[in-house]
């Protein structure tokens, strides 16, 4: 795990461990990037090949989270490059993630909008199902959703970002175009599968578009994507395998699933005991790259997942927030941390926001 990996032909990861996406609910009050977000992000940079960040949106009615940085104009571009440029100072790759949460948006900030007018049978954000019914997305609106990752890859290229990870997971809006329980259009962007899998290839070629005209062939485009739905119409493994098939020929660099256990099955299908991860591994055959991620806490855990389940990349969550220097621990055998202490964990550079946030969520870390 802690040997070089060959990302693409010009990018070498100075090892095979990256920081998964995760949203620190941060940001200035004018949603910049925040002093303690750089803090927070310099710390777990020191010793992984690569971070992704939490996501970024371009659109007003995107914002999925409070607090959360903006990119949807360029007078963003400073705040991005401090992002960048807090990263990258410690020798790591900077990815920028990108989405738009689309009908799991906060309320009030602007007409909430998905693939269909159709809410989320699960509701939205820890809101319950008391939410409002989304607008349909008319053809100007994805046109214009489609440029906005140009853009805002062309400014993730000026604020010099290393690459971008395009956020299709999530139930967010990108997942919601391919879902046949929130898609249920019947033009051009749904239906079949085929249709339905336009937007993301079409986001590709986008942001694809914008690197080719402002950065160099070693920028990275990866793409994040969740395996399944729970909903009856809702995305099945079968569809994703067909997904993943065509997403390895496009011209990204690496796939990034959003599962909980990098050992997951499925969750449709409580029989089916096989490993969604080797599944996806079988499919791709070799074509790209596949991170592996979802309770990856020890150094016993990720060779797990690199050797025995077969992923080329393994990425860290909790265990990178309680530990910032996890790489150095590993090298030295030193004891991983499994708690967060509520009373020391501006120590390890843990911001107020996202610390309320572990506060006010049972059970998603273990605190002392």
């Amino acid at each position: 795990m802690l040997q070089e990996f060959k990302l693409k032909d010009n990018i070498v990861l100075r090892n095979r461990i990256v920081v998964t996406p995760m949203t620190t609910w941060s940001s200035n009050d004018d949603l910049t990037v925040s002093n303690e977000e750089l803090e927070y992000y310099a710390a777990r940079s020191k010793g992984v090949g690569m971070v992704i960040t939490g996501c970024t949106f371009f659109q007003k009615n995107g914002q999925g989270f409070e607090n959360e940085f903006y990119a949807g104009t360029d007078e963003y571009i400073p705040s991005l490059k401090k992002l960048a440029d807090a990263i990258k100072s410690n020798g790591a790759k900077a990815i920028l993630q990108i989405f738009h949460a689309g009908r799991m948006a906060i309320p009030g900030k602007g007409t909430l909008v998905s693939a269909s007018a159709i809410k989320p049978s699960h509701g939205a954000m820890g809101m319950g199902t008391d939410v409002e019914e989304p607008k349909a997305m008319t053809e100007e609106e994805i046109q214009d959703f489609i440029q906005g990752f140009y853009e805002t890859t062309r400014r993730a290229i000026q604020a010099g970002f290393d690459g971008i990870e395009i956020h299709g997971a999530n139930t967010f809006l990108i997942q919601q175009f391919y879902s046949g329980d929130s898609n249920r259009r019947t033009d051009q962007w749904g239906g079949t599968r085929e249709n339905r899998i336009r937007l993301p290839l079409q986001i590709i070629d986008a942001a694809n578009r914008a690197k080719n005209e402002f950065a160099d062939k070693d920028f990275i485009i990866g793409y994040r994507f969740s395996p399944e739905e729970i909903e009856e119409k809702g995305i099945t493994l079968d569809d994703t395998l067909y997904f993943v098939d065509r997403l390895a020929n496009e011209s990204i660099d690496y796939l990034n699933p959003s599962i909980n256990y990098y050992k997951q099955t499925s969750k449709r299908d409580s029989d089916d005991k096989r490993i969604i991860g080797k599944l996806l591994i079988e499919k791709i055959a070799g074509r790209k790259p596949l991170i592996g991620v979802g309770k990856i806490s020890t150094k016993e855990d990720a060779q797990d997942a690199l050797q025995n389940v077969g992923y080329d990349i393994i990425a860290l969550g909790q265990a990178i927030i309680m530990n910032p220097d996890w790489v150095y621990k590993v090298q030295n055998n030193l004891p991983i941390e499994q708690t967060v202490d509520l009373n020391d964990y501006k120590s390890i550079k843990i911001p107020e926001g996202l610390m309320n946030v572990i506060k006010l969520v049972p059970g998603w870390f273990t605190v002392k």
